[in-house]
Parts: structure tokens; C-alpha cells; sequence
């Protein structure tokens, strides 16, 4: 792989800004998790017997415990996967998605402040993939000012329509005759 490809460089500042990602090795992390389902999951493809199918029940049941698969899941659904579906399971994505932050970065600051807590324990690593039996147990520590909903990093931003600016001389310099 050439480090200079401008594909997927373009890529990876999209998923860095869109995620609010601290830098690309997060990204790489992440990507290296799915990777890593992929190939346990060709491995499995090409072995046959109860091992093999053993291991695959536990491929899936993990899978299926941290939301990244559903239903009754086959192998080709594994290599299917995409970076995507594993950065919105992150916990700086789901506390987004809950509403306790309004964006990806607020979220970030808010989890390694120690704000963030599943279960009653507080979390302070923003990469840590939220299973779905505890995405409901998310919550802001009760000691903490953002607790209330009234808090003003908690309320939403309201965004003001944009009138059209009028136009003014200025703006026709340049055009037409001179």
C-alpha cells in the first residue's frame, strides 16, 4: 500500500471529521477490529468440523452482542462489514446518538472528562465498542453539572434560518464592462 494515495487520504479526513476523531490511528484502530472479524471469518469459510462451527458461534454471538449483526447472521455478513458499522458503536457515537452530546467532539470531551458512565461505571475511553445490552445503561454521572438537562452544553443549538444577503454594488465588480 503507497502511503501517498490521495482516495484514500480524502477518505480518512471525511471519517476523521464526521467521527470527531482525535487523529487517523484511531481510524486505523478500528479498521484493524474489522479486519480482524474478516479474516477470523475466512479462516472459518475454508475450516470445516465442530471446532470450526464452535468458533463461529462465538464469532457471531460477539458480533451480534456488540450490534454490529443481527438477525441470524451467515459468514458473508461478516466480510460485509464496514468501517462504518464499527465507528457507530463506539461509545463517542452512541453518546451522540442518545442525545447526551451535540456533536461527535463535544461527546469526546464529555467521556474523558469522566462525565460519561454505562452501568454506573464511568468510561473514559471514547474507542470503547458499547455492547447493545448496555447502550440503555448510558448515562451522564450524577455528580456531575451536566447531569441536568438545563445545563447549557446540554441544550440543543437551535440554528437561526440565514436571511439572503442583500446585494450590494460591490458584488458586480469584476463583471461586464470596465
Amino acid at each position: 500500500m503507497h502511503p501517498w494515495q490521495r482516495a484514500r487520504i480524502e477518505k480518512e479526513k471525511e471519517i476523521l471529521h464526521a467521527y470527531g476523531l482525535k487523529n487517523k490511528k484511531e481510524i486505523w484502530k478500528m479498521d484493524s477490529k474489522r479486519k480482524s472479524f474478516a479474516g477470523q471469518a475466512k479462516r472459518l469459510i475454508a475450516a470445516k468440523g465442530a471446532q470450526a462451527e464452535k468458533e463461529q458461534s462465538l464469532l457471531f454471538d460477539r458480533l451480534t452482542r456488540l450490534g454490529l449483526l443481527s438477525g441470524s447472521p451467515r459468514l458473508d455478513d461478516v466480510l460485509s462489514l464496514t468501517l462504518e458499522d464499527v465507528m457507530n458503536r463506539r461509545l463517542q457515537s452512541v453518546v451522540v446518538k442518545k442525545g447526551l452530546a451535540r456533536s461527535m467532539k463535544q461527546a469526546r470531551q464529555f467521556i474523558t472528562h469522566q462525565h460519561v458512565t454505562i452501568g454506573g461505571k464511568p468510561i473514559t475511553t471514547p474507542s470503547y465498542l458499547v455492547p447493545i445490552t448496555d447502550e440503555e445503561s448510558i448515562g451522564i454521572v450524577q455528580s456531575s453539572s451536566l447531569s441536568s438537562i438545563e445545563h447549557p452544553e446540554r441544550v440543543p443549538i437551535q440554528k437561526k434560518a440565514k436571511k439572503p444577503r442583500p446585494m450590494k454594488r460591490n458584488d458586480f465588480k469584476g463583471r461586464g464592462r470596465r
